[in-house]
């Protein structure tokens, strides 16, 4: 037997693993179990590598990804080579400040330079992404690189905890970093304080100086100026100005703008010439990642069931996820006791949005769904296109996205074999729906208490 070059054989395995999980619409699951998987050693017939946690190690090995490995290593080598998990040292005691820092996947040996506005831990590398952001995430990322060219203005908008000022700082800070150009954020409650301090102080032509002076102004919830008839004409003029300038404007909103109350129409229609994103909530594999991202970079050791738990039953937004993670973290260190599942259950039952959550499958959702409308089971997995089906597999949809873990790929497959884009469209369709026709929300929460409440 020849000399082998394990790290070659292993690197191409993670490769051919990555191209297939992409084609399958995987990508987070790889990002999740795979990426972090480093080659460390080797001995004959043995490849040694490190996993950054205990959980990632009981998924590898729990899921069979482990044995996918070692299968496509003979597919390879023609031999069976055997690999071995090994966890990174994780110490008790806290680390420093800046060995966390060293830790987390940036740039190495680049000096990031710390906008006095902007929170240093808002950037792209820790931000997650998955179908609920990608488009959100990306233009983003387009913005950062070309400003005031490409997607100006954009808007992001959401609901609370879902990353809408995560991606806005995440901008700022890439634009900071890269161009050295005059960035200011400012939440729209305080662009408002300052506008009537300046009247009150006879300095608004040093308020209007400040921020037409800017290269990139990132404006936040700009919901709060709902009747704020005087500093919305300033930000119209403000506006105006730096757009006309080919300065970068970036919004964030809790609603798309079409539903803001008591709001200049002229604003309105300059909010909406550039790029509007949303974000919705996370599905259950991004919040596995997501939950992942925030233990490795607090240094938390927990169980794979513990992180599973919490996936399943925190389904509200990003914020909840990591408040329920910081809980578990708080429990662990004051109590000097490792974190069971059991210990989970009881110290998250406040904070589980619904218990019976992780016991609806999307059989019971397509039963309830055709009971309610009068047609069959079949019709919703069907071809057929009337109004009377093609409405109730929208919303059937929608619900199994909102009240299960399955992916948009799972759901298809449930619904006569669409592909993910088609449900993708059909929860899409219901979103405008809901922003369109307030009986809708009705119908969908109506929906909802009767499959929460099927044979219960």
């Amino acid at each position: 037997m020849g000399t082998f070059n394990y790290n070659i054989f292993l690197n191409e395995v993670l490769s051919q693993i990555k191209q297939e999980f992409e084609a399958n619409n995987k990508e987070t699951e790889y990002i999740l179990w795979f990426s972090n998987i480093k080659y460390v050693e080797s001995e004959e017939l043995k490849i040694i590598v490190s996993i950054p946690s205990n959980m990632v190690k009981d998924k590898l090995i729990t899921s069979g990804y482990l044995n996918l490995i070692e299968s496509k290593l003979l597919e390879i080598s023609g031999y069976k080579i055997k690999v071995d998990l090994t966890v990174k040292n994780i110490t008790n005691n806290s680390p420093k400040k800046e060995n966390i820092i060293n830790e987390l996947p940036v740039k190495p040996k680049v000096e990031v330079k710390k906008h006095p506005q902007l929170n240093e831990r808002y950037t792209f590398e820790n931000f997650v992404k998955g179908d609920n952001n990608s488009f959100a995430y990306n233009a983003s990322i387009a913005v950062s690189k070309n400003p005031g060219k490409a997607y100006n203005p954009m808007l992001i908008y959401g609901g609370v905890g879902l990353g809408k000022t995560h991606l806005m700082e995440s901008i700022g800070n890439a634009i900071y970093n890269e161009k050295q150009n005059n960035v200011i954020y400012v939440t729209a409650e305080t662009f408002t304080n300052e506008f009537i301090q300046s009247i009150n102080t006879n300095s608004v032509n040093k308020f209007k100086n400040k921020y037409r002076n800017a290269d990139i102004l990132l404006l936040d919830d700009i919901h709060f100026l709902m009747g704020k008839k005087e500093t919305q004409e300033e930000l119209f003029n403000t506006f105006e100005a730096l757009y006309n300038s080919n300065k970068q404007l970036v919004f964030t909103c809790d609603r798309p703008v079409t539903e803001l109350k008591d709001m200049n129409e002229r604003l309105i229609s300059r909010f909406g010439r550039g790029l509007s994103v949303d974000l919705q909530a996370p599905q259950y594999e991004t919040r596995l990642a997501i939950l992942q991202k925030k233990a490795e970079i607090e240094k938390i050791d927990v169980k794979l069931e513990v992180i599973e738990l919490i996936a399943k039953n925190v389904c509200s937004n990003v914020r909840d996820l990591e408040a329920a993670l910081t809980k578990i973290k708080a429990f662990a260190e004051l109590m000097e006791q490792e974190i069971t599942l059991e210990t989970a259950q009881h110290l998250l039952r406040d904070s589980f949005s619904d218990p019976k959550q992780g016991n609806i499958s999307i059989e019971i959702i397509q039963k309830v769904v055709a009971d309610k409308y009068g047609i069959s089971v079949s019709d919703l997995k069907g071809k057929k296109r009337n109004k009377n089906v093609v409405i109730p597999r929208q919303f059937a949809m929608f619900i199994a996205r909102e009240l299960t873990e399955y992916s948009t790929t799972d759901i298809g497959t449930e619904f006569g074999g669409r592909d993910h884009t088609t449900v993708m469209h059909s929860c899409q369709k219901v979103d405008e729906l809901l922003i369109s026709d307030p009986t809708v929300h009705t119908t969908i929460e109506m929906l909802k208490r009767a499959i929460k409440d099927y044979k219960k």
